[in-house]
């Protein structure tokens, strides 16, 4: 896996507080893998429970596809594009919570790519142990201007 010349946020199309990744530990032809240790300054972290929801890690997915996305556009000294998350296959977590200090590692493989469409299959790792999966079905216009524009 190579190793990455660009941070988080020269390769998503969000700004703070939405880039929830932290890193890009590799990438290759078809995968990335992204990482991030749960902290209380990150948004959706709830005092109460000392931790994040797990669903949220359905974001992570989305965005460590993004960081794919991104990579793939600057190796070919294309612009970063906005991409949408269309819908998810089965996204099934063993852990409620993503609790303060764990660190999670996003894997993200591209299963299919068939024009501006793309699914992958995503992970999840907390602490070594596979913790969340999921297939994510996204969509990355060539103009994602216009699309906005009419919302």
């Amino acid at each position: 896996m190579r190793s990455c010349p660009y941070t988080i946020a020269e390769l998503l199309p969000h700004g703070p507080p939405m880039i929830l990744l932290d890193e890009v530990l590799g990438w290759d032809q078809g995968h990335v893998t992204t990482t991030l240790t749960i902290r209380s300054s990150l948004p959706f972290f709830m005092e109460d429970k000392g931790g994040i929801p797990s669903y949220v890690g359905l974001e992570y997915m989305a965005q460590t596809c993004g960081t794919y996305a991104g990579l793939e556009g600057l190796s070919l000294g294309q612009p970063v594009r906005i991409g949408f998350l269309l819908g998810t296959r089965n996204y099934h977590s063993t852990m409620d919570w993503f609790l303060a200090g764990d660190r999670l590692v996003i894997t993200a493989r591209e299963v299919l790519r068939q024009e501006l469409m793309g699914v992958f299959d995503c992970h999840i790792i907390c602490n070594e142990v596979e913790v969340a999966s999921a297939q994510l079905n996204l969509y990355q216009p060539e103009d994602a201007a216009s699309i906005l524009a009419g919302v």
